[in-house]
């Protein structure tokens, strides 16, 4: 293989599901003309990822997934070397792709106690079988980020919580379950993007931490992982002036933080990706193409991910990079190809035409997390308050953007259902005159805070009302630092988190309602307004 060649196995371009033909021509044009290593999916070219100005309208397909295998057994056979399929599925291919199974976010699985570590694990193996059916071969994932800034606009509830020790042991055990799958794992954001306020597909996150800090902290994660033998580190587009001679330089784009810190004195032996090279934080840096790639690489970076600059990169570090530097490079990414199975049986790619989803693991598994993460926040004193009221015809229900909970409660009970919606976002306080027990169930919108995720300010006035002037009990399906953004949240009788809306941590919840089931979950965050 010339050099030119083994550079081409540097470069992990973007690739997008739901494509024109002819894309998909120049990305066949790609493998072939230049030996490119591996393949990033995302599902369009709207996604989120890659949408950050034009705001497109992420349009759904019903065949995604048919469409993925059909790409990957397609790119597969125009490459000369096996291509490293990669996806960002952090929380499952449903991440990207309609119709595949959804597994908890990290924040949810944070909530459990760390004696049902065991579901972490079968969540990263799952996940693991669902790539591996689907022709994938290296997952993106997951965060070894510390959920200790509550106001990150990009990490929150795709970290496991604020406690170093639970997020390395959770980490590790979410990768541990896609080894034993056959699926290369991926920690990131190295050094640390949890301590942000800045989403670094828009600008520059920056950290203050000296090393010392670092090392105490927000390295922690990543140094256990090191400990236990991680596939790859994924660099974050976030600056660290104090590991940089005070400079604001992208982690992706410093030799101290990637060759002085990471290899040398974490000795980290494994794969080097940066993050995203489209991303707003360093895209714009420089003018000449290819030059962003090239100080990339030469920052340390073995696998350059989402550039869209292949030819010119190639070209540039052909033109600087010593040879000695380029096999090193090559020879790692050959490494954990083969420890990937691409060179297997003699064929570089396996025959997945046949292979299909089972959805009825998943939601077995999901409803086994249901029942460990249920977490009371706040717990009433008065262990009697709802049986008292169904039995006064005291008790009402509000439900605030989705009736699936309150209304499984209602098939039991007579309990009227009041719903708050995006089109009538205020509630009649008059019309609960007569009910002084009310159960709110409150699905948070989004998962990000912007915009305080989304909940309509009419929504959480009403809401502020009610804690106010009733006896309420609480359940929030969602991110628990959207406790935080409601006023009066002190004055409720209970809280419990349920954290996500899925259908069986719903039927859970409404099963904890009623029969009054343990709630083990512990908060993976802390919250200030209880």
């Amino acid at each position: 293989m010339t050099l030119e060649q083994k550079i081409g196995q540097f470069f992990f371009p973007a690739v997008f599901i739901n494509d024109t033909e002819e894309n998909i021509q120049a990305t066949e044009a790609l493998i072939r003309d230049h030996n490119i290593g591996g393949l990033t999916f995302f599902h369009s070219r709207a996604s989120a990822a890659t949408n950050y100005e034009s705001k497109q309208k992420v349009v759904s397909y019903d065949d995604s997934y048919a469409k993925l295998k059909q790409l990957i057994t397609r790119y597969q056979k125009c490459a000369t070397t096996p291509l490293l399929m990669s996806i960002d599925a952090e929380w499952g291919l449903a991440m990207r792709i309609e119709k595949t199974p959804q597994y908890p976010y990290a924040i949810t699985l944070g909530a459990l106690p760390e004696s049902q570590i065991d579901l972490v694990y079968e969540v990263g193996k799952q996940i693991g079988l669902d790539l591996k059916a689907a022709g994938i071969q290296y997952n993106l994932a997951p965060l070894a980020d510390i959920n200790n800034n509550p106001n990150n606009p990009v990490i929150g509830y795709r970290s496991f919580g604020e406690n170093k020790e639970k997020v390395a042991l959770f980490a590790n055990a979410y990768l541990k379950g896609m080894t034993n799958a056959g699926i290369l794992g991926c920690l990131k954001h190295f050094p640390g993007h949890g301590n942000t306020n800045v989403d670094s597909h828009l600008g520059l996150p920056i950290l203050e931490e000296n090393l010392e800090q670092l090392l105490n902290n927000e390295l922690y994660p990543f140094i256990k992982g090191i400990e236990n033998k991680v596939d790859s580190i994924m660099i974050g587009h976030l600056a660290v002036p104090a590991l940089n001679d005070g400079k604001n330089t992208s982690a992706t784009l410093s030799k101290n933080i990637i060759e002085n810190l990471l290899r040398k004195q974490l000795g980290f032996e494994g794969l080097v990706i940066s993050d995203a090279l489209n991303m707003k934080s360093v895209s714009d840096l420089f003018e000449q193409k290819g030059q962003l790639e090239w100080e990339a690489f030469q920052a340390g970076n073995d696998i350059l991910c989402f550039t869209d600059e292949v030819a010119a990169g190639i070209e540039a570090i052909l033109k600087n990079a010593t040879e000695e530097r380029i096999n090193e490079s090559y020879n790692r990414i050959l490494l954990y190809k083969k420890k990937a199975g691409l060179f297997e049986n003699g064929s570089i790619y396996p025959d997945i035409s046949q292979s299909k989803i089972d959805f009825s693991i998943s939601e077995n598994l999901n409803r086994r997390i249901a029942e460990q993460i249920l977490t009371k926040v706040k717990t009433d004193t008065n262990t009697n308050r709802i049986q008292e009221a169904i039995a006064n015809n005291s008790l009402a229900q509000v439900s605030i953007y989705k009736d699936g909970f309150a209304t499984k409660v209602t098939q039991n009970s007579t309990t009227p259902i009041f719903s708050l919606t995006v089109e009538n976002p205020m509630l009649n306080q008059e019309d609960l005159a007569q009910y002084d027990t009310i159960v709110i169930s409150l699905f948070v919108p989004k998962a990000k805070p912007l915009n305080q995720f989304d909940i309509q300010p009419q929504v959480i006035e009403s809401i502020s009302t009610l804690l106010h002037n009733k006896n309420c009990i609480l359940y929030v399906f969602g991110n628990p630092y959207a406790l935080q953004v409601i006023p009066n949240l002190a004055l409720a009788k209970e809280i419990i988190m349920v954290y996500q809306d899925f259908e069986v941590f719903q039927e859970v919840a409404v099963q904890q309602f009623f029969n009054k089931l343990a709630c083990p979950g512990l908060l993976p965050v802390s919250i200030n307004n209880i």
